[in-house]
């Protein structure tokens, strides 16, 4: 699970009112594959129950998983730049419950409401940024020398 606190605390309280407004509550059992490396990102979801994986496709073998989210945690963020298509794939660990969030309607807010796209977009960035080290680090963990693959420069 990260450390980046949830991402609607950031929020001045009509702020978050207005995220909430837009979302709606999904469910995914355990196993169930959320969404795929490269196909289209047109929403994102804050975790409510249960955890997801996070994995990375690596050529010649099994998806690998960099990091497992849980309560709280943003799941994607793909969504917010172009070419806005996910840059990992997600599934359901155990059964999931969310709150779901369409991406257009979240970039139509952000349009109308610059102090709330600044106060989301910046923990959104820290998120990317762990999320970074987490993936570096775990595959640093499986292929780096030390894990018995070669390093390549």
């Amino acid at each position: 699970m990260t450390t980046v606190a949830p991402l609607l605390n950031v929020l001045p309280p009509e702020g978050r009112d207005r995220m909430m407004e837009l979302a709606t509550e999904s469910a995914f059992p355990a196993g169930a594959r959320i969404f795929e490396e490269g196909s289209r990102a047109d929403r994102f979801w804050i975790i409510r129950s249960g955890a997801v994986e996070l994995d990375l496709h690596v050529p010649g073998r099994r998806a690998v998983v960099v990091e497992q989210l849980g309560p709280g945690d943003l799941l994607g963020w793909s969504w917010l730049f172009p070419p806005r298509s996910w840059h990992l794939g997600a599934a359901a660990a155990t059964p999931v419950r969310a709150l779901e969030f369409d991406a257009a309607k979240v970039r139509a807010l952000f349009d109308e409401e610059p102090e709330l796209s600044q106060a989301l977009t910046l923990r959104i960035a820290e998120v990317i940024a762990h999320r970074l080290q987490s993936a570096r680090s775990r595959l640093l963990d499986l292929y780096g020398p030390a894990g018995g693959g070669s390093l390549r420069r």
